[in-house]
């Protein structure tokens, strides 16, 4: 996109640059100006320490006062601060505005990572009562950061963001892919994106139309998307929450669409949401998006909300959250439905051109080791290896046991002392897997320390526990692969 669908001219975007740099108002520089307590006290919302340390009006604090703690400062100091971008342009382009006797800030404009800057409107929490554009572009909240965790960040020669709003999402990706591709439904979010791009001194493709439209025909190594993915009776009044499909048959139409986007060993990812119909198995309604796909999906759901909590929740995050008949309608159209909860987790895709496709639903809810794009990325690897490997192939390997990886037991107490009722395999890292084992897989795992085969390793098993060793090496394979692909284990290479 060139320089007149962007929020300033490309002179402007080299003023801002500078005067940004000049300042020192990046994260770094802000935490520094402000110590831990106030930098702290800004993430909960609470300015006070943050306004404490920016009395004497330099330009860093008064964009920190401006910028973070949202506040209206003299004219004449902010002029000097956003200097040498002319005042009348950043009021021609919406940065700032005019608040009572002074200017305020007019978009979000966020440091970001360590020397980034981020475009966005300003959120409906620091604007009460003021409803919101309907072409509001978000800034970095919690469904973005979780979008660029779980990415898998390795080097692409090509990447697409579908739906990029604000452009952060592409932002990361020009760190590891040689080309970058973003679309947007929104002109308006195209502008903050373009606008975006050029203040970090990216360049990327922008192509406005639905979604996957505007690149029909075209594939990619990797495609990552934050969606509208809000699920309800297909309203639409602001873009960036709502599609217009119906439910959540948004996350059906990706999976879809996705065999068509990548290149073979390519990637996508997204984030989405999934209805708890009462009598069904969310698991199978899900895994039902990707039949006859012929891709590796890993789903994973990482949070489970109520329709109450979750109707409440969205129309808070746009301002209506006073409005009663909303409400009512979307929460009728949930109970029509028979929707009794709503999950929210991370699909991510590859095309792996196999005939024998790995499909995985699971409900994934406890904290994991970041970045989890690091995670999901050393799952495929795993995936590649266990396909590759039959029952002898997983025998004549040799295996060990995960660093750090934790027996937790329970027991009571009984008239011969403790009596043990229950053990547990916990991984302490990655993606923190706890396991319950019995016994036998117990002593496989205690034995796994990478020096004999795993056909090895059960014949002396199958003498300790008088087991005959063919039943246990049939056993044993899918257990095995189970604990492979969970982390617990791992093949050493030969």
């Amino acid at each position: 996109m060139d320089g007149h669908d962007m929020l300033l001219s490309p002179a402007g975007i080299e003023a801002l640059r500078t005067a940004l740099t000049r300042a020192g108002f990046t994260a770094n520089g802000i935490a520094a100006r402000l110590g831990p307590q106030a930098t702290g006290g800004v993430a909960r919302n609470d300015f006070r320490a943050a306004l404490r340390a920016t009395g004497d009006r330099d330009p860093l604090a008064t964009l920190i006062r401006v910028f973070i703690c949202e506040q209206t400062e003299p004219e004449a100091a902010v002029a000097a601060a956003l200097a040498p971008l002319p005042l009348t342009d950043a009021l021609d382009a919406g940065i700032v505005e005019r608040h009572g006797d002074g200017l305020r800030m007019g978009l979000d404009l966020e440091p970001y990572g360590d020397d980034w800057w981020v475009l966005a409107d300003v959120p409906a929490s620091a604007r009460p009562g003021r409803p919101l554009h309907s072409e509001h572009v978000l800034g970095i909240g919690g469904a973005t950061q979780t979008m660029i965790g779980a990415a898998v960040r390795r080097p692409v020669d090509s990447a697409l963001d579908l739906g990029t709003g604000s452009g952060v999402q592409a932002l990361h990706l020009g760190t590891h892919a040689r080309r970058v591709t973003a679309t947007d439904l929104s002109r308006r979010a195209l502008r903050f994106a373009a606008t975006t791009a050029a203040l970090n001194g990216q360049d990327w493709e922008l192509l406005h139309g639905d979604l996957v439209a505007p690149v029909a025909g075209r594939r990619f190594d990797l495609v990552v998307s934050n969606p509208p993915f809000v699920v309800g009776p297909g309203t639409t009044t602001h873009v960036y929450r709502d599609s217009g499909r119906i439910g959540d048959a948004i996350g059906a139409e990706l999976a879809a669409a996705a065999p068509g986007l990548l290149t073979e060993g390519g990637t996508m990812q997204y984030l989405a949401n999934w209805v708890h119909v009462t009598g069904e198995d969310w698991g199978e309604r899900v895994a039902g998006w990707f039949a006859g796909t012929g891709l590796d999906a890993w789903v994973i759901q990482r949070e489970v909300a109520d329709p109450m909590a979750y109707v409440n929740l969205w129309l808070t995050d746009v301002g209506e959250a006073t409005d009663p008949q909303r409400m009512a309608d979307w929460l009728d159209w949930f109970d029509a439905h028979k929707v009794e909860a709503i999950g929210f987790g991370i699909v991510s895709l590859r095309r792996s051109d196999r005939d024998d496709p790995v499909l995985r639903v699971e409900d994934l809810r406890q904290r994991v080791q970041p970045p989890m794009g690091d995670q999901i990325a050393d799952w495929f690897d795993r995936q590649d290896w266990l396909r590759g490997r039959d029952t002898d192939g997983l025998l004549a390997a040799r295996y060990r046991a995960a660093d750090g990886l934790q027996l937790r037991q329970e027991a009571t107490m009984g008239a011969d002392g403790w009596g043990v009722d229950r053990q547990v395999l916990a991984l302490p890292d990655g993606l923190r897997w706890t396991e319950e084992i019995d016994p036998l897989v117990l002593a496989l795992v205690g034995g796994a320390d990478g020096r004999l085969p795993l056909r090895d390793q059960l014949a002396l098993l199958a003498v300790a526990h008088d087991v005959a060793v063919d039943e246990l090496a049939e056993a044993a394979g899918p257990i095995v692969a189970h604990l492979v692909e969970r982390g617990f284990i791992a093949p050493v290479q030969p």
